[in-house]
């Protein structure tokens, strides 16, 4: 029985800190619109830009990465399995930091890629924040769940 609380408090478990939701609120919608994006600007966002940084199968990898910013970007906002939501978005953070952030180093410069990389650091800082933190207060995790 301990067992199973530990791991409902790993998933479901949050601090009490009600200034999360501002946090939830930049990383989710910023995954929200990002995901949306990824349907419709095809060559910019979509398929397009997935074949042109080396994926096989553009099509499929621009549509599961959009489908999981938008849902995992719902899920962050509603502050519900927010933790576990967290993760997907990490993995998709350091998939881009390695595949179109890196390769600017030694293409343009430390510094071009300095300023590239200043919006998805911060994004992975805040979703890392959210990892070890939970929702907050005013979360679903922090009111269905009392742990």
């Amino acid at each position: 029985m301990k067992k199973a609380g530990q791991i409902k408090n790993l998933i479901f478990g949050t601090f009490s800190d009600p200034k999360m939701i501002f946090i939830r609120l930049v990383v989710g919608v910023i995954f929200l619109s990002e995901g949306i994006l990824k349907f419709k600007m095809l060559e910019w966002l979509g398929p397009g830009r997935f074949t042109e940084i080396g994926f096989s199968n553009g099509y499929f990898w621009a549509y599961f990465t959009g489908t999981f910013e938008i849902v995992c970007g719902i899920l962050v906002i509603t502050g519900f399995l927010t933790r576990l939501a967290s993760i997907p978005l990490i993995v998709i953070m350091i998939t881009a930091l390695i595949t179109v952030k890196l390769p600017l180093v030694t293409e343009r410069g430390f510094w071009t890629f300095a300023h590239e990389y200043t919006t998805d650091f911060a994004l992975t800082m805040l979703l890392i924040l959210i990892l070890r933190y939970g929702g907050g207060k005013w979360s679903v995790d922090g009111r269905a769940f009392k742990i």
